[in-house]
């Protein structure tokens, strides 16, 4: 679980993200599940964004990702959302120190 602080940190660092997920119409499929722990094993903060015609909000989403992927929520807002899962077998100077 992360602190107010820990997580106020990442929002920061998330500002300068590009989304690498993006789920449409058709909500979370395993393949966005697949792109998701992938994404997460090459860095462990990660933005996504949810489209206009997708029946679920950023929110859902992002719930949804993090329960199946075993990661935390860092935010949501509007369309884009934003998650963090620490990997330890990242190299020191990758990883995100909170």
């Amino acid at each position: 679980m992360l602190t107010s602080k820990q997580r106020a940190k990442l929002r920061g660092l998330a500002n300068s993200l590009e989304p690498v997920i993006i789920v449409g119409k058709g909500a979370v499929t395993e393949n966005v599940i697949q792109e998701t722990r992938n994404a997460l094993n090459t860095r462990e903060l990660i933005k996504g964004r949810v489209l206009e015609s997708a029946m679920l909000t950023a929110r859902e989403v992002c719930d949804e990702l993090c329960d199946r992927v075993n990661a935390e929520g860092v935010q949501a807002i509007g369309s884009k959302f934003v998650i963090y899962k620490r990997n330890d077998d990242l190299p020191e100077e990758k990883r995100i120190r909170l």
